[in-house]
């Protein structure tokens, strides 16, 4: 996404920024990269004991794991759009 830093875009701005401020900016923000990171390992985890209830309770709630399943899906992402001079 052209909006948003990378981990490694945040760290390589703290070795520009110097003020107190930025230092402390710089530090939650690297502690909101910790924990996105971590909602996507439970996120896996959360996918996989899905799988095994539905394996375990086989046609029993083959409604609700249809709709767990639906809530587990990614949005769609827009299409994105070219940048800059294109001669088409």
């Amino acid at each position: 996404m052209p909006y948003v830093f990378t981990q490694e875009g945040v760290a390589m701005l703290s070795s520009v920024l110097n003020s107190e401020r930025a230092i402390l900016v710089n530090i939650q923000i690297m502690r909101v990269f910790v924990s996105l990171r971590r909602v996507a390992v439970t996120y896996v985890g959360l996918k996989r004991k899905i799988d095994e209830m539905e394996k375990k309770y086989n046609g029993q709630f083959v409604v609700v794991f249809e709709a767990i399943r639906k809530l587990l899906e990614p949005l769609p992402q827009p299409p994105k759009r070219r940048i800059g001079f294109h001669s088409d």
